[in-house]
C-alpha cells in the first residue's frame, strides 16, 4: 500500500510528459558515430534535465581508439557526456545512468518516428532507450516534490558511447559509482517488463598479425602466413570454450594476391564470461595462445582490446534490490521479474563497482536494434512509478536495499 506522499509523487510521475519527450528526442538522429545529432542531443537533454536541482555538465570524452583493417590505430571521437549531481553530502546516495546515442547512424534508411495500428510507437531509439530518459526524469522530478528528497543525493549520468562498449565513458561511470549505495540504469525491460538480472561480461579484441610476405610459387617456405596464423590463433582460442565461456571469433581481415603469401591479417574476437574468474580464465587462455602462435609461426602479435564489460553475476545486495522493486511493484499493480541475460550494458560497469544495480527501469519495447524496434506508450506511466516508488523506498532504508 502506497502513503499518502508516495502515491501523490507517483501521480506526478505518471502525469508527466514523457512521450512528448521521448517523440521530440527520438526525431534527432544521435547515432554513436553522428557527433553534430550527438551535440544535438547532449542539448536537448542538458536543457531538460536541467529542471532538476542542481548543475548539469557536460563532460568531454575520455580518448578512445579502433583498429582498422590493415591494423592501424586511429583516434574514434565521441559525444560529451551528461553528468548531473544533486545534493552529493545527502546521506543516500544513488546513481541513475542511460545513454543517448543509438545504433542508427546519420544515413541510416531507419529515421522516423510513426504509431503503428495497434498503439505501439516505431522508432529509432524509442525503447533504446530515449523512452527510458523520458522516465528517469519524471521520476526524478517526482521526488522532488516529496518531503524525503532533501535525504536524497544522487548524480545522474547519460553517456553518448553505450551502444560501442562505452569506451570513453568507462573511468566516469567507474568515478560515479564510487560511494552510492544503490543504482538505476534505464535500458528497456522486455515487452512483458521482465528486467535483465545477471548479465555475461563482454570482452572485443583485434588482433594484428604480421607476418613475412613471399612469392606463393617462388619461394613460400619465406614467407610467414599472417592469415595461416590468424586463423590458427582462432582454432586455439575456440577450445577455451565452456559452460560459462562463450569465443566468437567473427571476422579474419587481410590477404591479398593469390600470388603472395600473406603478411598481414586481424583477427576479430569476443569473450563472453559469466562470471570474473571466467574472465581471468579467458585472459589467461588468450595470453597463451598468441605466444604459442606468434612463436610456432614466427609471427609478430599484437592484441588491442579488452573486457570493457565485466560480468553482472547477481550478489546478495543486488538480489535484495530487486526485490524491493518487486515489491515496489506489486503496490502498483505491476508483475516484476528477472531472467539471465547475455547482453551488457553500462549496468555491468556499475555492478563491477561494488554498486547493486538493475538495469532496465526503462521502457517496455522490443525489436531493439532493428528497423522494427518499438516502445509500448503505456509503459511509460508505469515504469515512472516504478522508478518513483523504489527511490523513495529506497530512501526509507537510507539508501541500502
Amino acid at each position: 500500500m502506497l502513503s499518502g506522499a508516495e502515491g501523490l509523487a507517483c501521480e506526478a510521475a505518471r502525469s508527466a510528459p514523457m512521450l512528448e519527450h521521448t517523440l521530440a528526442w527520438s526525431a534527432v538522429n544521435s547515432g554513436s558515430g553522428n557527433l553534430g545529432g550527438l551535440r544535438a542531443m547532449a542539448g536537448m537533454l542538458a536543457d531538460a534535465f536541467s529542471a532538476l536541482p542542481g548543475p548539469v555538465d557536460l563532460v568531454p570524452p575520455d580518448p578512445a581508439e579502433a583498429v582498422d583493417a590493415d591494423g592501424s590505430v586511429r583516434a574514434v571521437a565521441h559525444g560529451d557526456h551528461l553528468v548531473l549531481t544533486v545534493r552529493p553530502d545527502a546521506p543516500v546516495r544513488l546513481l541513475f545512468t542511460g545513454h543517448y546515442d543509438t545504433v542508427y547512424p546519420v544515413d541510416h534508411p531507419f529515421q522516423a518516428v510513426t504509431r503503428l495500428p495497434d498503439g505501439r510507437i516505431n522508432g529509432p531509439g524509442v525503447a533504446d532507450m530515449k523512452g527510458g530518459l523520458a522516465i528517469m526524469l519524471a521520476a526524478l522530478k517526482a521526488v522532488e516534490t516529496t518531503p524525503d528528497a532533501a535525504r536524497i543525493g544522487y548524480q545522474v549520468l547519460i553517456d553518448s558511447d553505450e551502444e560501442v562498449g562505452s569506451p570513453s565513458s568507462a573511468a566516469l561511470i567507474a568515478r560515479c559509482a564510487r560511494g552510492k549505495h544503490a543504482a538505476f540504469t534505464y535500458e528497456p525491460a522486455l515487452p512483458d517488463g521482465t528486467l535483465a538480472g545477471a548479465r555475461a561480461g563482454s570482452g572485443n579484441f583485434s588482433i594484428v598479425v604480421t607476418g613475412r610476405s613471399a612469392h606463393a610459387g617462388r619461394n613460400p617456405e619465406e614467407g610467414r602466413n599472417a592469415v595461416l596464423a590468424a586463423a590458427d590463433l582462432a582454432l586455439r582460442l575456440e577450445k577455451a570454450i565452456g559452460p560459462r565461456l562463450s569465443v566468437n571469433p567473427a571476422r579474419i581481415e587481410g590477404g591479398g594476391p593469390n600470388n603472395v603469401v600473406p603478411d598481414h591479417a586481424v583477427l576479430r574476437v569476443n569473450f563472453r564470461p559469466h562470471t570474473p574468474e571466467d574472465e581471468a580464465r579467458a585472459r589467461s587462455h588468450l595470453d597463451s595462445a598468441v605466444a604459442l602462435v606468434a612463436a610456432q609461426r614466427e609471427v609478430t602479435i599484437e592484441v588491442h582490446g579488452g573486457f570493457g564489460r565485466p560480468p553482472k553475476p547477481l550478489d546478495p545486495a543486488a538480489e535484495r534490490l530487486f526485490a524491493l522493486v518487486r515489491a515496489c511493484g506489486a503496490d502498483l499493480g505491476q508483475s516484476i521479474g528477472w531472467r539471465a541475460t547475455g547482453g551488457v550494458c553500462d549496468g555491468n560497469n556499475i555492478a563491477a563497482c561494488g554498486v547493486p544495480v538493475i538495469d532496465t527501469m526503462g521502457a517496455r519495447g522490443g525489436a531493439i536494434h532493428s528497423a522494427d524496434e518499438y516502445l509500448i506508450p503505456e509503459s511509460l506511466p508505469e515504469r515512472a512509478m516504478l522508478s518513483t516508488l523504489a527511490i523513495l523506498r529506497l530512501a526509507e532504508r537510507g539508501g541500502r536495499p
